[in-house]
């Protein structure tokens, strides 16, 4: 006698769910979304694949490849696309939302907290822990995503390449993805297998979730009615994304306003590689040429966004924050800080779901397209040096003081001074690291363990 347990055949397809309770799994998703991309696609991976079986692990990693060919956050993009596939444009939305919203209002909170009492020693020295504590984050964000995405020796390559061009030659980041992109389009034309995308990976689990025992089952192209109405969504995401750019740049062109919403529009388009590599362009420019905040004030913005749910980009509202709270010149200055973060977020934001309604649907009826599926792991193997290239810089800056640049020609490299190197600043990443790679602590703890350490450090004299 065979007992149901036992039952070889695969589980049935879950029931459609309600509105009602895709308010609660994407309420659930965003308030566990700490961690970075990595964390929350893992988080994502578990509750939509492994518990719901809303979606297999096949249409799951075609979703997240296309999300990490778009500019900006390609972990809330792909809970905006995976709303749409099951609910349409009212689940996106909703999806898209809701993991904002947490980190939103957090980030808020935190930087109106920092203007105030940033400057105050037992203060200065929690983030200054923070941010030790980030950079073994990144650390672990390579090695996870890695892990995943350089199955093969030729995506290896792709990724030391993307790397060495970003390190010793200042590579645009569109470039290095594009060149990424159209290798691996070029690999898969010559029939190599180095190139071929490969599933799971994303989850804790042993078993991979096939697409034909999920809600949304195998099925590539979406009804034509839904695919239209989702291009009128993403060309009405555009007009509410690029009317207020425009007014503002009409109305006041010199203010820091305008330059806010410039900054933040070109990052939306050009930005390509998911949130980390979106980090590495604004810690370059915002703490660089145009000046906005200091390198250790931009670790100290994405300490925030780390120890808080939602994107990881939720920075950029961070530093939208504090340019406006230094250059604007209100009377109330918080009060334009706060109108600079959000105008910051808007225009970050915004995009993303245009970018979603006008292509996914064309993507999900290209799933089964060899060329553009390597193209899209070639991406997503890029990724990993970009994000490698993003921990060196954090590195540099938090471990060394000063840092000196070295050139010779199209080569540009920056490199530690010596004399300027912070030992408490090199024990707590040390610790950080120790914390999550043996002790396996998870990223709440480490960061609130970071902070603590910082704040004893400085109770005891040492910083």
């Amino acid at each position: 006698m065979i007992r149901a347990t036992d039952d070889p055949r695969p589980p049935a397809p879950p029931a459609r769910p309600g509105l009602a309770e895709a308010f609660r799994v994407w309420g659930r998703i965003a308030l566990l979304s700490f961690g970075g991309p990595a964390g929350q696609i893992a988080v994502m991976h578990r509750i939509l694949v492994d518990e719901r079986r809303w979606l297999g692990d096949g249409r799951f990693l075609h979703a997240l490849n296309f999300c990490m060919l778009l500019p900006g956050p390609e972990a809330q993009q792909l809970a905006t696309y995976v709303g749409w596939l099951v609910h349409g444009l009212r689940g996106a939305l909703i999806a898209g939302l809701l993991f904002i919203l947490p980190g939103l209002v957090a980030i808020m909170a935190l930087s109106w907290l920092y203007a105030v009492h940033g400057d105050a020693p037992p203060v200065a020295a929690i983030f200054f822990g923070i941010k030790a504590a980030v950079l073994a984050i990144v650390v672990q964000a390579v090695l996870r995503l890695g892990g995943r995405a350089l199955p093969s020796g030729a995506l290896r390559a792709v990724a030391a390449a993307a790397f060495l061009a970003l390190l010793l030659f200042g590579a645009p980041f569109p470039l290095v993805v594009a060149a990424a992109a159209l290798a691996g389009w070029a690999g898969a034309a010559a029939g190599l297998a180095g190139f071929r995308p490969r599933l799971g990976g994303h989850g804790t689990g042993p078993r991979q979730v096939e697409d034909a025992q999920t809600l949304l089952g195998p099925d590539t192209a979406p009804p034509p009615r839904a695919a239209r109405a989702a291009r009128h969504a993403g060309l009405i995401a555009l007009l509410l994304w690029l009317a207020p750019v425009a007014a503002l740049w009409l109305l006041v062109p010199d203010s820091i306003f305008a330059q806010i919403a410039l900054f933040f529009s070109k990052l939306a388009v050009l930005s390509f590689g998911g949130a980390y590599a979106v980090l590495a362009w604004v810690a370059q420019e915002a703490a660089g040429p145009l000046g906005w905040l200091a390198p250790g004030e931009m670790l100290d913005g994405l300490g925030m966004a780390e120890t808080t749910p939602g994107p990881l980009i939720m920075v950029l509202q961070f530093v939208g924050f504090m340019a406006a709270l230094r250059e604007a010149g209100w009377d109330q200055p918080l009060l334009a800080a706060t109108a600079g973060g959000l105008l910051a977020s808007w225009v970050t934001f915004a995009p993303c779901f245009a970018w979603i309604f006008l292509g996914a649907p064309a993507i999900e009826a290209l799933r089964g397209h060899r060329g553009l599926s390597a193209a899209l792991t070639a991406v997503t193997a890029a990724v990993v040096g970009v994000i490698l290239n993003l921990g060196l810089w954090f590195a540099l800056h938090l471990i060394w003081r000063d840092t000196m640049v070295l050139s010779a020609g199209p080569l540009r490299l920056e490199m530690p001074i010596a004399a300027s190197f912070d030992p408490a600043a090199a024990l707590l990443s040390a610790a950080a690291l120790v914390a999550i790679f043996v002790l396996r602590l998870g990223i709440a703890a480490v960061l609130a363990g970071a902070g603590l350490a910082g704040l004893l450090l400085h109770l005891a004299g040492a910083i």
